[in-house]
């Protein structure tokens, strides 16, 4: 499964040919990113806040492609008071290529017990760090942990150039992590444990998703911020 950070939130997921993009932006809504381009088969949105649901701003092909992922929702909050500040919030869990990846959207707090059972044994999970807006980077580390997947991907954070000015830095978040690998690159591909690791055709590198302690995080670069 090839795995692209757009930026802020939004990500693009191919698998068999078929892409889904989480979370769009609308334009102007991130400081400091530019306009998405991006053509996919279908697309996701946490909530219906500007930099979660520039829904506008994705094309989508409509060619009828038949989906290999199979996609759960669960509804959460966009904070810590039942959604009395900033409303709702989903989680989705995508699975395709016997890959579990979950995109935990603005998360405000930590989820109810019978929804951590569905979260577990994640591949990758890609979470917020920067707080202010959702649950603070410690929660964050807390149910990251509580998950223990392969693969963390920090997303929802503020870089020198982008970003909200009231988020916290991934590297702010970065401090308290261990097996971290910073890459130079907006795509990865993700490889289930057991596969041959391969490089995607635009030389993309692989990340295979073992189990081990520590969570290995992500670092990748935003395609919006370059």
């Amino acid at each position: 499964m090839k795995l692209q950070y757009l930026g802020h939130s939004c990500f693009k997921l191919e698998a068999d040919g078929y892409e889904i993009v989480l979370d769009p932006y609308e334009k102007d809504s991130v400081p400091g990113l530019k306009e998405l381009d991006v053509e996919a088969d279908q697309c996701l949105c946490s909530h219906g806040h500007g930099d979660h649901c520039g829904l506008e701003w994705v094309r989508l092909k409509n060619r009828g492609a038949e989906s290999p992922f199979q996609i759960e929702r669960l509804q959460s909050w966009h904070d810590d008071q039942k959604g009395a500040l900033r409303g709702s919030n989903t989680i989705h869990i995508l699975q395709a290529d016997g890959l579990k990846i979950i995109h935990l959207g603005d998360l405000g707090c930590i989820p109810e017990k019978w929804q951590l059972e569905r979260m577990k044994d994640a591949d990758v999970i890609m979470a917020p760090v920067g707080g202010h807006f959702t649950a603070e980077p410690e929660e964050i580390r807390k149910l990251i942990d509580m998950l223990s997947p392969s693969v963390m991907i920090p997303m929802h954070y503020r870089t020198e150039t982008s970003g909200f000015p009231v988020l916290k830095t991934c590297e702010d978040y970065l401090k308290g992590c261990e097996n971290v690998t910073v890459y130079d690159t907006d795509t990865i591909l993700i490889e289930a444990a057991g596969q041959d690791l391969e490089e995607a055709a635009d030389a993309s590198p692989a990340v295979r998703t073992e189990h081990l302690a520590p969570i290995r995080v992500a670092v990748l670069r935003q395609w919006a911020a370059g």
